[in-house]
């Protein structure tokens, strides 16, 4: 391991859509970053990269030593089954969870999701639930984000919805509301809440946030898809979807691309829903971290960003 002077932050996830920002984000802020990869990393100042994944347990020993806490954002959005998300996101995080422990770590952050206010509608909110039940019942001095629906550059996930306005055309959920947030802006909640109670302003050990782009009500899923299409410079037509469409939509997903499918079964069931809208009492104090990007601007930027690097 390198030696470093500056206050070191464990990043799970740090290679992934949510943790190349955080990563970023801990660096701004004065941080090193001890950062868990999978595949050989390029060097990088402040940055000191530690081989291995959730399952492997000496490597999450080394990840955990000397730091000053855990910003655990790795997990898995989309499998097959519901083995695939038990392994990623509920034996995953208790792995980090014990290693935390085992290195007297006392200060945890842990990236959940809205999904897991429901965990009876998908396999996927039901293992985040899991996870932060696992979390609340450790001596860890923790806060849980549940993040809602994320964007942002590097973004692979709402990018299906940026290429179906590209095309003229956005199924979108029949009814319903979601909240939003930047990438950029999450990451700079998650390192604001690393120093923990007695540091930050306002109390954070043992709470749960819902952060989101400050839009009072969320979005509908009609003026997402329009928003999206202004990014673009279109006006797609929307075509709302029922619970039951949204199903064959998956089928078809699953059959047409397998394992790649981004629309499953499981996340029409959630999808579905109409309320992810993020709740007024789970705000995160305004004196700590308030969010920065306009959403529209937000997503005209990330248009910006798929076009520059050929996404689109």
């Amino acid at each position: 391991m390198k030696r470093v002077d500056r206050p070191i932050v464990a990043l799970t996830g740090a290679t992934g859509f949510v943790g190349q920002s955080v990563l970023d984000a801990a660096l701004d802020a004065g941080y090193a970053v001890r950062a868990l990869t999978r595949r050989t990393q390029p060097e990088r100042g402040g940055v000191d990269w530690v081989g291995g994944d959730l399952g492997n347990i000496a490597a999450l020993s080394e990840l955990m030593q000397g730091v000053e806490g855990v910003i655990h954002v790795a997990g898995v959005v989309n499998a097959p089954d519901v083995a695939g998300f038990e392994e990623g996101n509920v034996t995953g995080t208790l792995n980090v969870i014990e290693a935390a422990i085992g290195a007297g770590v006392r200060r945890f952050v842990q990236v959940s999701s809205l999904s897991a206010r429901e965990p009876e509608l998908s396999a996927y909110g039901a293992s985040k639930a899991k996870a932060e039940k696992f979390l609340m019942a450790s001596p860890l001095d923790w806060t849980i984000v549940r993040p809602p629906a994320i964007y942002g550059p590097r973004d692979k996930e709402m990018f299906e919805l940026f290429r179906a306005a590209r095309w003229g055309v956005m199924p979108m959920p029949k009814e319903g509301r979601a909240s939003m947030i930047h990438v950029e802006d999450l990451a700079r909640l998650l390192v604001a809440l690393v120093p923990g109670d007695g540091e930050v302003i306002g109390g954070v050990s043992g709470r749960i946030f819902e952060p989101d782009d400050g839009k009072p009500q969320g979005w509908d899923h009609y003026e997402t898809a329009l928003a999206i299409g202004w990014a673009l410079g279109k006006r797609p037509r929307v075509i709302g979807l029922s619970h039951a469409m949204l199903n064959r939509v998956a089928r078809l997903d699953n059959f047409l691309r397998g394992t790649r499918a981004k629309m499953t079964l499981d996340r029409a069931a959630y999808f579905s829903h109409p309320d992810w809208v993020v709740s007024p009492e789970a705000a995160v104090p305004a004196m700590l971290w308030q969010p920065r990007i306009e959403t529209r601007e937000g997503l005209k930027a990330t248009a910006q960003w798929y076009r520059e690097q050929k996404w689109l």
